[in-house]
């Protein structure tokens, strides 16, 4: 069911014809708009900035400054890019009306001026605006909901966690009185919670990565120097010098990006790399390649490996928290958030089976005006 036009819509006909406002004027208000009226260009420019009405009836031919040029105007303001024009004109050729649809408006209405095909239509547009009004907000309102689940899906995960590490600090705790009288034990006991206790300290510093939403600092760093300093800072976090073999198609470029982020994000994907292969194997092949997208859009790392692969239980929410093949309590927090820094980058993280076995990781990083690869 269509809806009718909001009562307090407000449309600005502008034309240098008194008597054609003053008939589109009685009209537009007997149907419960609110009319405002401009007889001159540059009036109709300054009454759209301050009033910004919903909708703009504007006349083609007008001495000085015509439609067109008005039109192109609009668009070039912020304030009134979005607003909905529709030309009056008495030209009737196909290549005026395309020259209209080109500068930015939404339909074409030829003199003599019917009344009520003129209210129709902007009854459609005010309609059309309506509908995308509704569409902005449920997806306003979507996204919210998809924060809040996102939230209650983490804040669940993150209470099972920590009861199952103090749940564990408590037993080795209780296991270190038990056995008083060994101090061998009591030292093995308190190595434990000492363990324990560590992890619970990770669990919230990796939170705390996660809680960044704020607008990120950008500074220039080399590709290469970023790749390199990623591959460092996860070397550390496992504690050994393994092996990634490093294709850098575009190593003597620069990024405006957050060093930070970025650096956290590629570590964190390398480890689950790393970690993708059984503990006794000696050799992991890691691949890690950067380039840009043919477009100039992105710029794109691939993360490739050979362990395990997806395993088929967790391969449809593999970035959600504490999702993760391993037994351990207070793991899987890893691809949660090197997705979290990549989505805050503006990119998205991408991951499937490899061709063969293991797992292809794809990060793509925005390129816009401050991101822009340079020499």
């Amino acid at each position: 069911m269509t809806k009718s036009p909001n009562p307090n819509r407000t449309i600005l006909v502008v034309d240098d014809e008194p008597v054609n406002i003053q008939l589109l004027k009685r009209k537009l208000e007997w149907d419960g708009m609110k009319v405002l009226t401009a007889d001159n260009a540059q009036t109709c420019l300054d009454i759209a900035r301050t009033e910004e009405p919903d909708l703009i009836l504007l006349d083609v031919m007008m001495p000085g400054m015509d439609g067109l040029e008005v039109c192109h105007k609009l668009r070039e303001n912020d304030r009134t890019k979005g607003i909905p024009v529709i030309f009056v004109t008495a030209q009737n050729s196909k290549a005026g009306k395309l020259e209209g649809l080109q500068a930015g408006a939404v339909d074409y209405i030829t003199k003599p001026i019917d009344l009520e095909e003129t209210t129709a239509r902007v009854r459609t547009q005010l309609n059309y605006l309506a509908i995308n009004q509704e569409n902005v907000e449920l997806t306003r309102r979507l996204g919210e909901s998809r924060r809040t689940a996102a939230v209650g899906a983490l804040t669940q995960g993150i209470a099972h966690n920590l009861n199952n590490m103090l749940g564990v600090v408590m037993g080795y705790m209780e296991l270190a009185k038990a056995n008083s009288g060994d101090p061998e034990k009591v030292l093995k006991n308190i190595a434990r919670v000492e363990n324990a206790s560590n992890r619970i300290v990770g669990i919230i510093k990796q939170l705390s990565t996660v809680a960044f939403t704020t607008r990120l600092a950008l500074h220039s760093m080399s590709v290469d120097r970023l790749i390199t300093g990623s591959v460092h800072r996860a070397q550390e976090e496992i504690g050994e010098k393994f092996t990634v073999t490093i294709l850098n198609d575009i190593k003597e470029k620069t990024i405006r990006t957050n060093i930070e982020a970025v650096e956290d994000a590629l570590s964190k994907l390398l480890i689950n790399a790393w970690e993708s292969y059984d503990p006794d194997v000696q050799s992991r092949p890691i691949y890690l390649r950067s380039r840009t997208l043919e477009d100039g859009s992105a710029l794109e790392f691939i993360i490739e490996d050979q362990g395990s692969g997806i395993d088929p239980e967790i391969e449809d929410n593999i970035f959600e928290p504490f999702v993760s093949t391993k037994n351990t309590v207070g793991v899987g927090m890893g691809l949660t958030i090197a997705r979290h820094a990549i989505r805050t980058l503006g990119g998205e993280v991408m991951i499937r089976p490899g061709a063969h076995r293991g797992a292809i990781v794809t990060f793509d990083h925005p390129l816009t005006k401050e991101t822009n690869l340079h020499t």
